[in-house]
């Protein structure tokens, strides 16, 4: 896996933008990081967790 170029972008960002976040897969795991500082490192979740998240995104909850 290629740190620089495996990390996929947010559709809803705007073309020339980095003011979003980029998330990857890694082996059962999400990991997201802020496009602006990626050296800054990134959060990891559980596929479960990430489901979880998306999901209250959805509904609204977050």
């Amino acid at each position: 896996m290629n740190d620089q170029t495996d990390w996929i972008k947010s559709s809803y960002s705007q073309r020339g933008m980095d003011n979003c976040v980029e998330c990857r897969t890694d082996t059962g795991r999400v990991l997201l990081r802020d496009s602006q500082h990626p050296a800054h490192g990134h959060l990891t979740l559980s596929t479960a967790e990430w489901r979880a998240f998306l999901h209250a995104v959805r509904d609204g909850e977050v």
